[in-house]
């Protein structure tokens, strides 16, 4: 969000409050709608991620129909959709969660949990809720270089991921040299300012281009 006055207010100020005064479902509404229809004019494999609120859950089938309407309108495919539920939206109403992921998960569409490691997910839920992708909460990344406790923390997410046929992400990265440490503890994305910032909607293009020249420079 951008008002005149106050300039760029980031999620976290603004979502708090969405939830409070109970507008939090159109919200999320609104925002699956917009980045199926953004990112159905990437090129594929390309995928989009979109957070998901406990209250969008909790609405359930409503929320269903929503995600199938948002992927029929935009004509992105299933696949290129992932959803992402933090632990303590799974933590609320587990049961009826795990039923949910799974009808969600049988569309086609991507599960992640993420900012994994902050709430109280077991691993019994780990193992049973339908998910494809674990992201390492940031707070384990940004302490890698002055917390050994924080490389084994992650060094047993990235290893249980992995026997789970989990993708592993590390999120927050800013350096490189958190970067290398991720990658050796087995983590096998990486997500952060030191790949890129975030961007509006306008602004893809020119990242997929600079990346693309890149790509084919080295």
């Amino acid at each position: 969000m951008d008002p005149p006055k106050r300039g760029i207010v980031p999620p976290s100020s603004f979502l708090p409050v969405a939830e409070d005064i109970g507008l939090i479902g159109p919200i999320g509404d609104w925002a699956l709608r917009a980045a199926c229809q953004d990112a159905a004019s990437w090129p594929d494999p390309l995928t989009v991620a979109v957070n998901v609120s406990a209250r969008q859950l909790d609405d359930g089938q409503h929320f269903i129909s929503q995600v199938a309407a948002a992927l029929r309108d935009s004509n992105l495919p299933t696949r290129r959709l992932e959803l992402e539920i933090t632990e303590a939206t799974l933590t609320r109403r587990p049961d009826e969660a795990r039923i949910l992921l799974r009808d969600l998960h049988e569309l086609g569409v991507r599960i992640a949990m993420d900012d994994f490691g902050t709430g109280h997910a077991s691993l019994q839920q780990l193992r049973t809720f339908p998910f494809d992708t674990i992201k390492i909460d940031r707070s384990f990344i940004h302490s890698l270089d002055s917390n050994n406790e924080s490389g084994a923390v992650v060094r047993s997410i990235a290893a249980l991921g992995a026997g789970l046929g989990m993708t592993v992400i590390a999120e927050g990265v800013e350096t490189v040299t958190q970067s290398r440490m991720v990658e050796a503890d087995g983590c096998v994305e990486i997500q952060g300012p030191l790949v890129g910032k975030a961007v509006p909607a306008s602004g893809i293009d020119d990242v997929l281009a600079r990346d693309m020249s890149a790509v084919f420079a080295g």
